[in-house]
């Protein structure tokens, strides 16, 4: 089962399908991850919160 790279969490094999790049299982960060974000190869904190 995929995991967050960043937390940990689940994250269904349809997530991991499209946030991932060709040849790696997990993802970098999840939905639950709010204040991380992609930026290209990397993995940043978000520049304004991303509280709902």
């Amino acid at each position: 089962m995929p995991e967050c790279q960043n937390c940990g969490s689940f994250v269904t094999d349809a997530y991991a399908r499209v946030f991932t790049p060709p040849g790696v299982d997990d993802p970098r960060v999840c939905p639950d991850c709010q204040d991380k974000i992609r930026d290209g190869a990397e993995v940043r904190a978000a520049r304004s919160p991303r509280n709902p």
